[in-house]
């Protein structure tokens, strides 16, 4: 049996599947991910501070100005597409078979291709408030701000995304914890598992199968009933929902 045969036939016997994705999950929709060798923190050598360090809380409050060119630059991409993968899961979660999407992404993409329950660990660039009088803007407000956006207040006006040094969402991680506890089937596409707490989801998991799509290997091979070393959304928009 091939590998996406073997996909295809855990997808066919599961009711309860659980999807975890990372930044390989929007790759094919143009966005670079982070640490593969044409990803976005090879990139970032030119700054002259490591790539953590470019998006954390601290040089976010020590290099305000510097930080919001850098993210408009480099972090978001208004007009990317939803693609295969995004456009599959949604499918699957419509057929009643999937029933959370997990992501560390922060680009909406599963909710433009119509995914509804999304729970996104490092939060999104569509949802940005003002630190002192919680004001929400929208993405097209700090797109067109110059330097620092600021709000109608005089506040700052940040995005909605973690970073590094912050903290997740206790109530977003409660939350993909319990999904991914009651699954009886979990995929993760799309991460080299590496970043925690995110990562360590995997912990939480106690059905049959365990399914991997990553184009390359993780520290979890071993545990899974399938690993596919393959992009996601080429593997996925040949699965049949049935």
């Amino acid at each position: 049996m091939n590998e996406i045969s073997a996909l295809q036939e855990i997808i066919d016997n599961s009711d309860n599947i659980v999807f975890f994705g990372g930044a390989g999950v929007s790759t094919e929709s143009g966005i670079h991910d982070f640490r593969s060798e044409n990803g976005v923190f090879k990139s970032l050598e030119k700054y002259g501070h490591s790539p953590e360090y470019l998006v954390s809380h601290s040089y976010y409050l020590e290099n305000t100005e510097e930080f919001f060119n850098y993210y408009k630059e480099n972090l978001v991409f208004k007009d990317a597409k939803p693609n295969p993968a995004h456009l599959k899961l949604a499918e699957l979660e419509k057929a009643g078979k999937l029933k959370a999407v997990i992501t560390q992404n922060i680009d909406g993409l599963h909710q433009k291709a119509e995914s509804k329950n999304v729970l996104e660990l490092h939060g999104s660039v569509h949802r940005n408030y003002c630190e002192f009088c919680k004001r929400e803007y929208d993405l097209d407000f700090i797109l067109e701000s110059e330097g620092v956006p600021i709000c109608e207040c005089g506040g700052i006006v940040k995005p909605d995304v973690v970073l590094y040094e912050e903290p997740l969402n206790n109530d977003v991680l409660s939350a993909s914890i319990n999904y991914i506890a009651n699954a009886d089937t979990l995929i993760i596409g799309g991460t080299s598992l590496v970043v925690y707490p995110a990562a360590g989801l995997i912990n939480y998991f106690n059905g049959s199968k365990l399914v991997l799509i990553n184009k390359s290997e993780t520290p979890y091979d071993n545990l899974a009933s399938l690993v596919i070393n393959e992009a996601i959304g080429e593997t996925l928009e040949q699965i049949k929902i049935k």
